[in-house]
């Protein structure tokens, strides 16, 4: 009897502030070298996730500048002695007004300038794990996504949700720039793939082409 092998990626979902917003733990099962994406608070319930995975982060990963998805983040980073890549430089706007947005949403926020501000065609890697940086502007202009082939998996942050896609209503937001991402972007990397969205449950590609209400491909060919 052989052991089956472990993937190369592992990931766990830790929702996080009021907003149930998705942090999600992902780590390189040949190296435990681990990355945070969008910590955005509740940091006794990300270090106790740290511990129970007994996985290494070696640095934060952001996909944009809402208070719920970085409010926390360079706080984080100080305490692990990490470093911050992420968003794209047009979310900074959104960083340096943090503690503003932390005050209105009851969310402790702190502004920080990111270690590596992260353009379309970037990659960035977590232990032997390679993702590729995707700018999907829209629902803000900054957005980023992060995708790893070798498991077809993406993170999405608020480009797209199960049956739904992001607010375009935020200062500096597009609603046409936001489709265009999903379609041009999103979709080439295939419908088997699945993503993690900033809120709510995974689903795949293929399952919102075929379903969502505002993106799916029935209801595009309509426009």
């Amino acid at each position: 009897m052989t052991d089956t092998p472990l993937p190369p990626l592992k990931a766990a979902i830790i929702p996080v502030t009021p907003l149930q917003q998705n942090c999600t733990l992902l780590w390189c099962t040949r190296t435990n070298k681990a990355a945070l994406s969008d910590p955005g608070g509740d940091l006794d319930k990300l270090k106790a996730a740290i511990r129970q995975t007994g996985v290494e982060v070696e640095k934060i990963l952001l996909t944009h500048g809402h208070i719920d998805h970085c409010g926390q983040a360079r706080v984080l980073a100080d305490e692990l002695g990490v470093p911050i890549e992420g968003p794209h430089v047009d979310d900074k706007f959104w960083i340096d007004r943090l503690p503003e947005d932390g005050a209105r949403y009851g969310i402790p926020g702190h502004s920080f300038e990111s270690d590596r501000w992260l353009d379309d065609g970037d990659e960035v890697t977590v232990g032997e794990l390679k993702f590729d940086v995707y700018h999907c502007p829209g629902h803000t202009p900054g957005h980023v996504v992060f995708h790893n082939a070798e498991s077809k998996l993406a993170i999405v942050g608020d480009v797209l949700f199960k049956g739904s896609m992001g607010r375009t209503d935020f200062p500096r937001g597009n609603h046409q720039h936001l489709i265009d991402a999903i379609t041009t972007k999103l979709w080439p990397l295939g419908d088997d793939t699945a993503f993690v969205p900033g809120h709510g449950p995974m689903s795949t590609f293929g399952h919102e082409r075929a379903t969502n209400p505002f993106v799916g491909d029935a209801v595009l060919a309509r426009g």
